[in-house]
């Protein structure tokens, strides 16, 4: 009989860890969706915002067609649906460094620099730039919590048995942000 007892209370014990080893991955898979989520809200923001940057510098710039055609082209493909967070990430690599290009031609206008509109344009593309940075360290700190749980024993057996997997960081691959600045006196 004690026999039995024992073994009822075990199997309840390992139960309810199984269980609320489960709930956690769930905890987490989902804050991991819902980071990704906010990363995708302002994403979208940032390419509403750019087609209206596109035309503020049209005006003054009209003869750089090509850096325009080039911009509109990158938001084009980093708006498109259906990308993993690596694909993604790489799209918005293209579409940065379309924008530099956009704003080096701005640099050469300084009638266009000294337009309310086109610095209202800015100072609200570097805010969203800013909540984009926020999100994705919001993310991939949610993906390394997931993956140190699935990756780690016992919860990896749970982890396995309900096919829970890793999931993808949010990287920056532009070499220039990985560079080291280069510093002279």
């Amino acid at each position: 009989m004690i026999f039995a007892v024992i073994v009822v209370v075990l199997i309840v014990v390992v139960g309810l860890w199984a269980v609320s080893q489960y709930n956690g991955l769930v905890k987490l898979r989902n804050l991991v969706q819902e980071a990704w989520r906010q990363i995708d809200v302002e994403l979208h923001r940032r390419h509403d915002l750019i087609p209206n940057l596109v035309e503020t510098v049209k005006g003054y710039a009209a003869h750089e067609r090509g850096v325009f055609d080039e911009v509109t082209q990158a938001r084009a493909a980093a708006a498109g649906a259906g990308s993993s967070p690596a694909e993604q990430a790489q799209q918005e690599n293209v579409l940065t460094q379309a924008l530099g290009r956009l704003f080096a031609v701005a640099e050469n206008y300084p009638v266009l620099r000294a337009s309310e509109n086109f610095q209202q344009l800015q100072a609200e593309l570097t805010a969203t730039e800013d909540r984009i940075a926020a999100s994705r360290r919001y993310y991939n700190a949610n993906v390394r919590t997931l993956n140190t749980k699935v990756e780690s024993f016992p919860a990896n057996v749970i982890a396995g048995m309900f096919h829970f997997e890793r999931a993808e960081y949010f990287e920056v691959a532009d070499p220039q942000v990985r560079q080291a600045p280069d510093v002279q006196f």
